[in-house]
């Protein structure tokens, strides 16, 4: 005997979920994506630097707090790069972006 815990998506819920996923976005939506991307890459490159800082009681005074909290540290750091323009990467992601939606209508 099987049990399924999930009910079966409706063929109008496929449906629904596919228009939306095709749906045009507007300008800000678009660039509100390309700077979430941008802050997500820059955290990842900056991650690296931040591992190897010391991490016994050196800058941020090490112990498991600066573990549980350094890569929140990080991705704040990141989104407010990205948010001060974010090494220009931005406004390239969302050309790239606004083409993409382009070339598909």
């Amino acid at each position: 005997m099987t049990i399924n815990a999930t009910p079966p998506l409706r063929q109008s819920h496929l449906a629904a979920h596919q228009l939306s996923a095709r749906a045009p976005q507007t300008r800000a939506q678009i660039e509100k994506s390309a700077q979430d991307f941008t802050a997500v890459a820059l955290g990842e490159m900056l991650s690296p630097v931040f591992d190897t800082l010391q991490q016994d009681g050196g800058e941020f005074g090490g112990g498991q707090g600066e573990a549980a909290w350094r890569p929140m540290f990080v991705q704040e750091i990141a989104k407010s790069l990205a948010s001060n323009g974010g090494l220009g990467i931005t406004g390239i992601v969302s050309q790239a972006m606004l083409k993409m939606q382009e070339d598909r209508s």
